[in-house]
Order: structure tokens, then sequence, then C-alpha cells
């Protein structure tokens, strides 16, 4: 049975040549997997988007006037709570994020486990559908 290998001055046992494959096998892992997020956003088609948005955001967001929520026109790329005519929570008002790709899914998967005490109960389970709101909103903040 081997006990022990040296190799230049450093001792190899077997139970660190195990440690070698599984150490490269993780940062594999961790390295090269996309997340279904990053996917989804190659595909994600802006003017379903816009149909997805009338539908099921529509009833409390308007592009160019506060109803429910805010306006979200230009959503994509600004500030967090920062529309002055509509009245925030405190905690999205303090913060501090800038809604991108990453945030508004995070948003739109579960609102107030993204950000505790939040007025927005409504999600979006299905992550293509979310990529393609973003998609719409990110296009509408762009013009």
């Amino acid at each position: 049975m081997l006990k022990s290998i040296h190799i230049r001055s450093y001792r190899v046992t077997p139970t660190r040549l195990l440690s070698i494959p599984l150490s490269v096998f993780a940062l594999a892992v961790v390295f090269f997997l996309p997340t279904s997020s990053a996917v989804v956003t190659q595909d994600a088609d802006a003017s379903r988007g816009h149909q997805l948005f009338d539908k099921r955001c529509g009833g409390c967001h308007s592009l160019d006037n506060e109803k429910e929520g805010p306006r979200l026109r230009t959503v994509y790329g600004r500030k967090a709570g920062t529309v002055s005519t509509f009245k925030y929570s405190d905690a999205l008002a303090k913060s501090g994020l800038t809604w991108d790709q990453v945030s508004l899914d995070k948003w739109l998967t579960d609102p107030d486990k993204f950000i505790p005490d939040v007025d927005m109960d409504f999600h979006v389970e299905k992550a293509d559908e979310r990529a393609d709101v973003i998609a719409y909103l990110k296009q509408l903040s762009s013009k």
C-alpha cells in the first residue's frame, strides 16, 4: 500500500492526492457554470416583456405616471427610491441600490426577501419572464 511519495521535498499522501481532483472540480463548478439568470438574459425578449409588463405590472405601475407604484420608464440604471413625486417605503428609499439586471431580478423574484419591509408584494416566479420584463425596462431606459 502506498504510504507517501516525496516530490521535490513535498510529501504527498493519498489523502492529499485525492483532494487535488476535488479542488479542481469545485473550482470548475464555481467558475464555469453560468447562473440561470445569466443564461436567460441572453435570450430575453423585450417585446414579450412589454406584453408581460402591460398584463402583470400595469395594474400598479405605468411608464410615465405614478399609480399605486412609481413610474418605471427610466427605472433601469436609476437609484432606487428616487422618483421625487412618489412616496417609497423607508426600507427601499434607504437601500442605496441601483436598478440593474441583478437587482431587478432579485426584486421581481421576491421583493420582501430582497429588501425586507417594502410595500410591494407582487413577484414573478419564472426566470424567463423576469428576464423579458427586465429587457423591456432596460430598452425603455436607453431611449
